[in-house]
């Protein structure tokens, strides 16, 4: 099946080549901002158009590519994605950086044509900050947009497809007569299959001496980063809600001695997940691979780089098992890929539906809402998914992406330790199947008990900083497990001996799921905590962390307005920053006197100078 796909994608090419002789003249860089893999998907559906058209492209990474090198390109495409408080995504911080560097000419983009597509959630109040700024900021530097700047929205009924559908249809629009096509060349058609990025090459030999990496003591003389994770060995597994509560949270703690990693309240864990041993079986048996065979990769066209995060020589039992995303939800382009290589017509026709514009909202019925996997629709399409050729693998399946944890301890307090508070995430749709987030489940699974439990994991800055002035109260509202990096903060102020930390944490029950309970009942008997607490579900009528700010409102108010206080809030995305912004604007008017828009503003400047500071998440 592979041979004959590889036979038939080299025989249409030939009749339709790409290569041409004013290829130089007809290049696209195509540059990506991407936090969990969705701008990435989409910079690559640009890519596939762009070589239809007969462009010589290349997407890369923004802190991939040398950015140095941009004054010399003549056609950009930027597809951003904005994540936490209106931040950059991790892989372009270093280009974000560069780009809004002050000392930079104003025409040194002069001869660049550019356009930039956002991908965001207007859930969120920085909605397409990023995409916003950038188009900016390269119209100061003088390039020449072709399109107004496009902000794709995941909150609408057909997600972010809404957005990028017509924009790219308007895109192509706008470049073609810029860069007409060569004489002779039409645009190939979707019934030409490009080729894979990658073709597996496989070796004689079966698993042994696969897989090859660093050894820890070589990795440990590096600081771990993502491409060098540290094999951090778990050391306890708590589980800190009753056994009869409905969410299951643990206090997770690792030994990271000898790793060089070093942190700070409001740093970030990062954890490099795999997916379940039965899943990676069952892929394997729907696809007839064989996880023992080792193979390594090469590129099908010359320059591109192969994957950083996996080893060479490598076996099917790695791809599958640790970079292949094989639980995540399907993006429309899996289905596009997919369709091609079905014998079977009912499923191709069906894969073909969804993958046009016209089936979207029936694929939004059959994937997104119920948060259908990866495998789950390999398994509804099982003719199709044993014909799927190993190498279109890595252009079917994304890479599974490192999730991120608030750190919740310090290492002034535990040496050489670290600790996250994790909510196991699993919930029903109408699938019979209750779905579950892939790390949480991994990590909950893990018994340090049974042996030696190593977890792949890095450190990064956070976006929340703690004031270095001793005397500098803080007033921190954290319900949940948006507590974490509020513990960590207080374990640090304590060791340093300093008071004036405040509290306010919320949850549904005190006998459930009040988290680190002994220890804050402990710091307040010492004075060194000032805690409130609302427990949401303990009466009838339901009180949350808001209602206690406006209960303390001359307290909160007499700690900003005299004593400089610094206010941090952290936790879930949905309802509550919105509800403790507006108990905070309330205080501002009934404490201070101020008018509805004073006490909006006042906010602001609070935000401004960072006194104000929030981490969310969906």
């Amino acid at each position: 099946m592979i041979e004959y796909y590889s036979v038939l994608v080299k025989s249409q090419l030939e009749d339709c080549p790409i290569l041409v002789t004013n290829m130089a003249e007809r290049r696209l860089l195509v540059l990506f901002g991407s936090q969990t893999g969705t701008a990435q998907d989409t910079a690559e559906r640009i890519g596939r158009e762009a070589k239809r058209r007969h462009f010589r492209c290349r997407v890369e990474a923004l802190d991939s590519y040398r950015v140095a090198q941009l004054i010399q390109e003549l056609l950009v495409v930027f597809v951003c994605a904005t994540t936490g408080q209106g931040d950059p995504p991790d892989n372009m911080k270093n280009f974000w950086r560069f780009i809004f560097r002050k000392n930079l000419p104003p025409a040194s983009l002069c001869q660049m044509d550019y356009a930039v597509l956002g991908l965001g959630d207007s859930s969120y109040p920085k909605f397409n900050f990023v995409a916003k700024k950038l188009h900016k900021r390269l119209q100061q530097l003088g390039a020449s947009p072709i399109l107004p700047v496009a902000l794709g929205d995941d909150q609408h009924d057909l997600g972010l497809d809404a957005v990028v559908d017509p924009w790219l249809l308007d895109l192509w629009g706008r470049i073609l007569p810029l860069y007409p096509l060569p004489p002779g060349l039409g645009i190939i058609g979707p019934d030409v299959l490009l080729p894979s990025k990658f073709t597996l090459h496989f070796l004689e030999e079966h698993s042994s001496g696969c897989d090859g990496g660093q050894s820890r003591q070589e990795a440990a003389r590096q600081a771990p980063s993502e491409l060098r994770p540290f094999a951090a060995q778990m050391v306890s597994n708590q589980r800190v809600t009753a056994e009869s509560h409905f969410q299951d949270v643990r206090l997770i703690e690792f030994d990271v001695t000898g790793s060089g990693i070093e942190y700070q309240a409001g740093d970030v864990l990062m954890v490099q997940p795999r997916n379940a041993p039965e899943d990676v079986q069952q892929f394997c048996q729907l696809l007839r691979l064989d996880p023992e065979r080792c193979f390594v990769l090469k590129p099908s066209e010359p320059g591109t780089p192969l994957p950083a995060h996996l080893p060479q020589p490598c076996t099917i039992q790695h791809l599958v098992a640790c970079y292949l995303d094989i639980s995540c939800v399907p993006r429309r382009s899996f289905f596009e890929l997919l369709s091609w290589f079905s014998p079977n017509e009912l499923e191709r026709e069906k894969l073909q539906e969804f993958s046009s514009a016209q089936g979207q909202e029936e694929l939004c019925s059959y994937c997104s809402r119920p948060r259908r996997t990866t495998l789950e629709v390999l398994c509804d399409f099982p003719h199709t998914a044993c014909a799927v050729p190993v190498d279109y693998l890595l252009d079917i399946i994304p890479r599974i992406q490192p999730r991120a944890f608030s750190i919740a301890s310090s290492m002034l307090a535990l040496p050489n330790r670290l600790q996250i508070l994790l909510a196991v995430v699993q919930y029903k749709t109408r699938l019979s199947k209750p779905r579950r987030g892939l790390c949480s489940t991994w990590l909950a699974s893990l018994n340090p008990q049974q042996g030696d439990v190593r977890v792949p994991l890095w450190v990064k800055r956070g976006g929340m900083k703690f004031p270095a002035e001793p005397d500098t109260p803080i007033i921190m509202i954290g319900p949940g497990t948006g507590v974490a990096p509020f513990r960590a903060a207080i374990q640090e102020r304590v060791a340093h001996g300093r008071k004036g930390n405040y509290l306010f944490f919320g949850c549904r029950q005190k006998s459930k799921d009040f988290y680190c309970r002994a220890e804050w009942q402990e710091l307040v008997k010492s004075g060194h905590l000032t805690l409130f607490t609302a427990f949401s579900r303990d009466q009838e009528e339901k009180i949350y962390v808001q209602h206690r700010i406006r209960e303390n409102k001359g307290l909160v108010w007499d700690l900003l307005s005299r004593g400089n206080a610094h206010i941090y809030l952290a936790g879930n995305a949905k309802q509550m920053p919105a509800a403790v912004a507006e108990a905070l604007k309330s205080m501002f008017q009934l404490e201070g006197d101020l008018s509805p828009s004073e006490a909006e503003e006042y906010l602001t400047a609070l935000e401004r100078s960072h006194r104000f500071q929030m981490e969310t998440w969906s």
